[in-house]
């Protein structure tokens, strides 16, 4: 059913951009539009992943210079059947992460320094695990497609305001008709966007929780990173919105409702998923590691706080 809403979601957005081709151009306007689209889609195939990471001035670590992370991603990955991805650490003090990559071969999972800093490694876990589940559903080309048709329309959209408000005929949208084109239509796509998103989301919470063995790491990391990404702003999210749908809970100030307007569902919702499932699947032992209680909140390398003992040298080395 996840996937069949969705598949009906992307076929909307595709429907409502060929349309607004139509409405500016008719059937040589749709059929204009939708080779831009495709033009736009086959760049954003092949370089989406490189963008978003520099946008976010990620850097690549491995097995030497981020050894603790690098092991749980590919243990994880392990889990998940997949192919181990790149990792990348975002040196921003919100704690988030988002996974990217045009299909698992070619994936990368990125974290923030905030991320690694407030969590446990068990939470910790749980959101690599959910992240690694976007990647096994090809959710990041599905998002990625769904941002550039989301784009795309809302560029044809203002095409039809500046060539299609001066025409007297009938071959236009007139100019109240270009206004409110140049509105509805971004609006209409932003909202199929967001709904695909939030489809996305239960699906990687339930089968990130499946991959660690453990779906309270991810409640747990959830209300802990919705707490803080309201009160420590991601001034690189604040300037390119559009990315929002990629991390696991919205960078962005002011979107705590699973609303229509929401780029996620509420965390008191997909926490009250996890919560369900954990009835369902137990508690007993965790598929990731060794079975184990939260260890105290700080940075998850190190050893706990007050234990006397040093601590870990943290990522960056």
């Amino acid at each position: 059913m996840s996937y069949f809403k969705t598949a009906m979601l992307l076929a909307g957005m595709t429907a409502l951009f060929m349309g607004v081709g139509y409405l500016i151009g008719g059937a040589s306007g749709a059929m204009i539009a939708l080779v831009v689209a495709a033009a736009m889609n086959i760049f954003t195939y092949w370089n989406s992943d490189r963008m978003v990471l520099s946008m976010y001035g990620a850097q690549e670590v491995d097995a030497r210079t981020a050894p603790d992370l690098h092991r749980m991603v590919a243990e994880l990955a392990g889990l998940a059947g997949l192919p181990m991805p790149r990792v990348f650490i975002m040196d921003n003090p919100q704690p988030n992460a988002f996974a990217t990559g045009r299909n698992p071969e070619n994936a990368a999972v990125a974290v923030t320094t905030g991320l690694m800093q407030s969590l446990s490694r068990e939470e910790l876990a749980g959101v690599v695990a959910h992240e690694l589940a976007h990647i096994k559903n090809h959710d990041t080309l599905l998002m990625t497609i769904t941002a550039t048709i989301a784009g795309a329309i809302s560029m044809v959209a203002q095409f039809g305001m500046f060539f299609g408000g001066n025409r007297e005929n009938n071959s236009g949208p007139g100019l109240i008709g270009s206004i409110a084109l140049m509105i509805l239509a971004p609006l209409g796509a932003m909202l199929v966007q967001m709904a695909i998103s939030r489809t996305r989301e239960y699906a990687a919470d339930e089968m990130g929780a499946r991959i660690c063995g453990q779906p309270m790491w991810l409640a747990s990391a959830l209300g802990r990173i919705e707490n803080a990404a309201h009160q420590v702003p991601n001034y690189e999210a604040e300037r390119a919105p559009a990315t929002a749908h990629m991390f696991i809970i919205n960078p962005l100030s002011g979107q705590g409702m699973d609303n229509l307007f929401a780029t996620h569902p509420s965390t008191e919702n997909r926490v009250a998923a996890l919560q369900r499932l954990a009835g369902e699947i137990g508690g007993g032992g965790a598929s990731f590691g060794r079975p184990s209680s939260p260890s105290p909140r700080g940075p998850w390398t190190g050893a706990p706080r007050g234990s006397g003992q040093p601590r870990a040298r943290g990522p960056w080395g």
